[in-house]
């Protein structure tokens, strides 16, 4: 029998999966009464009132005025590009492809390893790449078919882009703060920045149908807060490479939510492009995981 201390463990990375998982089938189902930039805005406006009243109870660090616009880069690339890029594509994207192509951020995690921070790529790295950038090729083209090929699948991939900006500018620039403090910054000056889509929001809230109310209050409350919080106390107990293993089954997670909440039956393509990202990232976090290994019997 596990321990209590590694059933919680357990809970809380099944409650991750399952929360990010529930996201592509929240935002079709928003999308069915908001346009992209409400969804945004209203998803991470009740994100940010969630995560008020958590740092309200918990206390956070104070920002630095010299880390500001450092807060509100991390807010734009997490939150606004983000989202925005992510509902735009969920518009002509089923919701199994999205979550396959948002898990291919360590694809371009990698590249801007490369181009931006020139550190060294193994051949190994480079030909995992190559294999996950031709598995993304196969799942845009086995989603729809591939005549109807069209911009959607890139703004997928440009949502994973900018994933993997915040995730570098994260690792490289922001240690100073606690996990909370930053996430909950980070949803704050993202949120901000979608006040441009304010205009109208009211309206379309008041006509959205209840299912849909209820859709996207799920998606403030789950994936946009309660996912991040938890996913934090993961990442105090479980070594960073090993709780990153858990996120590979949100894509069969994923596709298993949208064929109940939507009806959605996966290609026989587009399973096997999911393969291909999936064998091609998780081959990237095994040869992270070995070198580091490696790195670790070294030093003893």
């Amino acid at each position: 029998m596990p321990s209590p201390a590694s059933l919680k463990m357990l809970l809380a990375m099944a409650f991750v999966v399952g929360c990010w998982a529930y996201s592509p089938t929240g935002i079709h189902i928003g999308l069915q009464a908001y346009d992209p930039g409400h969804l945004a805005l209203l998803r991470f406006l009740l994100a940010s009132l969630f995560m008020a009243v958590i740092a309200a109870f918990k206390g956070l660090q104070l920002p630095r005025v010299r880390d500001v616009p450092l807060l509100f880069a991390l807010g734009f690339f997490a939150v606004s590009l983000h989202h925005v890029a992510l509902n735009i594509g969920q518009q002509s994207v089923s919701a199994g492809a999205s979550s396959v192509l948002a898990q291919s951020s360590p694809l371009f995690s990698t590249l801007l390893a490369r181009f931006v921070f020139k550190d060294q790529i193994s051949v190994w790295r480079w030909g995992c790449v190559l294999l996950g950038l031709v598995g993304v090729a196969i799942v845009v083209s086995g989603d729809r078919g591939v005549r109807e090929i069209d911009g959607h699948g890139l703004l997928i991939l440009l949502a994973a882009v900018s994933w993997s900006i915040y995730f570098a500018l994260q690792k490289h620039h922001a240690r100073r703060y606690d996990g909370l403090s930053l996430t909950c910054y980070a949803v704050w000056s993202g949120t901000l920045l979608l006040l441009i889509y304010l205009p109208g929001l009211s309206d379309a809230v008041m006509k959205a149908p209840l299912r849909v109310q209820w859709a996207v209050l799920a998606l403030g409350v789950f994936p946009s807060a309660l996912a991040y919080l938890a996913w934090g106390f993961v990442l105090r107990h479980v070594d960073l490479s090993r709780a990153t293993m858990t996120l590979y089954l949100i894509p069969p997670t994923a596709m298993g939510i949208a064929s109940v909440g939507l009806g959605e039956r996966p290609t026989l393509l587009m399973l096997a492009g999911s393969a291909v990202v999936l064998v091609s990232v998780l081959a990237l976090n095994l040869e992270r995981r070995f070198w580091l290994g490696r790195t670790a019997c070294a030093n003893h």
